[in-house]
């Protein structure tokens, strides 16, 4: 994995497969990001272009007070497979996303990050797990496996906050830590055995459509999968590499929208499991990646 300058293959197509024959939607929301904007949209283009022959990317402006929007519109004009939707105010990761799903009008949804710190050189290959898979799902590491029953928790643990695991997880250590504790949260409360869930996920339009999403945090992504999940989905990990961000300044980890996540975890927590209230009681399946390391 390395930095931006150094993944710009990720705009190819993996030449070993044909063109794939079924229409994609691509999401993204951006939120003062005038820096990246336009080489994040000719980047995307580039991509789907080379890998997908019908395609679209559906961009949320959240109500951007510099020129995300006067860019991505002057790009628009070149490029009507560009649709935008422009937020009244800003309104944040969960109802921009949930709007950007609602927008879609392909058979397959799947999202990138505007400042591109998801690896998706592989996308052509991803792309055709779902003509076996329900769902496709990013992670960030490779799996260890544990042989000493007692001790795979404890393993498991000391790996995820390990410097070389939080490294590559996110720009800085103390946005990794805030990472890896919501991950081990949504493991534990949720009991979904899948290794990551912020991260891109490929999704069959239609179906997370109908899914009708109770967060407004960016615990949106992980509520899509437990959803998913115990409606008996199933489920393909692959290795999506975290890309450090070059430009701009991200805004998934301040104060405010942490909160916001871990209160829409503990609500939903409670609601579906502690009082029973889910609908969805058959547990899907997960095809989980080859495990990194054998304890």
């Amino acid at each position: 994995m390395g930095d931006k300058g150094n993944n710009m293959d990720s705009a190819k197509s993996d030449p070993a497969l044909p063109v794939f024959d079924r229409s994609v939607s691509l999401l993204c929301w951006a939120y003062n990001e005038e820096g990246s904007i336009l080489e994040y949209l000719e980047r995307a283009s580039a991509l789907l272009s080379s890998a997908i022959s019908d395609y679209e990317i559906v961009l949320i402006d959240d109500g951007s007070i510099d020129k995300t929007y006067e860019i991505a519109r002057e790009f628009q004009e070149k490029n009507p497979r560009l649709k935008i939707y422009r937020n009244e105010k800003n309104l944040n990761v969960g109802i921009s996303s949930q709007r950007a799903i609602q927008m879609a009008s392909k058979e397959f949804i799947f999202w990138q990050t505007i400042d591109w710190c998801y690896d998706i050189s592989n996308l052509r290959l991803f792309l055709e797990y779902l003509k076996t898979y329900d769902i496709v799902q990013g992670v960030r590491r490779k799996p260890i496996t544990v042989k000493v029953k007692f001790l795979k928790p404890f393993v498991a643990v000391s790996k995820l906050f390990g410097i070389k695991h939080l490294t590559r997880r996110s720009d800085t250590v103390q946005k990794a830590v805030v990472s890896v504790i919501n991950y081990i949260l949504i493991r534990v409360l949720f009991r979904i055995p899948l290794s990551d869930f912020q991260n891109v996920t490929f999704y069959p339009t239609k179906w997370i459509q109908s899914i009708k999403f109770e967060a407004k945090s960016s615990f949106v992504n992980p509520e899509g999968l437990i959803k998913s999940y115990w409606n008996g989905m199933s489920i393909k990990e692959v290795r999506i590499d975290f890309i450090p961000r070059r430009e701009g300044v991200a805004k998934g980890t301040r104060p405010k929208a942490v909160m916001n996540s871990v209160k829409d975890v503990f609500t939903l927590w409670f609601k579906w499991v502690v009082m029973n209230r889910r609908k969805f009681v058959k547990n899907g399946s997960i095809d989980r990646l080859k495990e990194e390391a054998v304890i």
